[in-house]
């Protein structure tokens, strides 16, 4: 289930009532709000996974279901995101159990909604891409950031802080070096801290302010589009379904 990026009130409202309904909670401690662990029910067993490995969140997960349990797993911003869901869901279908997941707020929405900008522009960009530096973990040849960039769509890189001059340095092939880019540390925290850099200045802006996790950098040009861009969906001149013309 999703947490959202981080303030209790971005959770949905489905997953609010089961973490107020659960009767485990297996929580992503080093991401998730405390807050929202404190939902759950005084009586809840609460288990923190930080310094725990795949094989023993999921251990834990399937004694409790299996004694009978409302077991809620509870993972950061949306658990299709990065979130290891795939390979939890393999473990607990091998085990009999079947699941829900439950959607969460993601970081570039929190992002776009706190710098009050859409990602998508008519005759700008048109596409979002959602995605990540290799590091350890690495990504198909297909999906490098250098043709990924190559797109110049709104960019939502993931888990990137660390490498933060390598990816400068890909997208400035493709990117004009004033190209708008959202710096985002734990979006929508009350420690919040969001600023838009030209991307020749990324790498820098992220270094001084001790960037290494929790951070999400969102390259658009939509981030710099026109006053005078607008949707055709909405323009007088254009008739639909709902609307019929002059």
């Amino acid at each position: 289930m999703g947490a959202g990026p981080g303030a209790p009130d971005l959770l949905t409202l489905r997953a609010a009532r089961l973490v107020e309904q659960a009767e485990v909670l297996v929580w992503t401690d080093s991401l998730v709000n405390p807050q929202i662990a404190a939902m759950a029910p005084q009586a809840c067993e609460r288990i923190r996974t930080s310094t725990l490995t795949l094989e023993e969140v999921m251990a834990l997960v399937i004694d409790r279901a299996q004694s009978g349990k409302r077991v809620v797993r509870l993972h950061d911003g949306d658990p299709c995101l990065y979130g290891a869901l795939a390979e939890q869901i393999v473990r607990l279908a091998d085990a009999g159990l079947s699941v829900e997941v439950v959607p969460g707020l993601s970081a570039y929405q929190a992002a776009a909604a706190a710098l009050q900008q859409e990602l998508t522009i008519p005759g700008l960009v048109q596409t979002i891409v959602l995605s990540r530096a290799g590091g350890r973990t690495g990504t198909p040849e297909r999906e490098s950031l250098e043709r990924l960039a190559a797109l110049q769509a709104s960019l939502c890189l993931y888990l990137s802080a660390r490498h933060v001059e390598e990816v400068q340095e890909q997208l400035l092939q493709h990117y004009p070096p004033e190209t708008p880019v959202a710096i985002g540390y734990r979006l929508s925290w009350p420690d919040q801290w969001l600023k838009v850099v030209p991307l020749a200045e990324m790498a820098v802006a992220s270094r001084q302010q001790g960037l290494i996790r929790t951070t999400l950098y969102v390259v658009s040009p939509a981030l710099a589009a026109s006053a005078e861009a607008r949707s055709r969906l909405y323009s007088p001149a254009h008739n639909h379904l709902f609307r019929g013309g002059a």
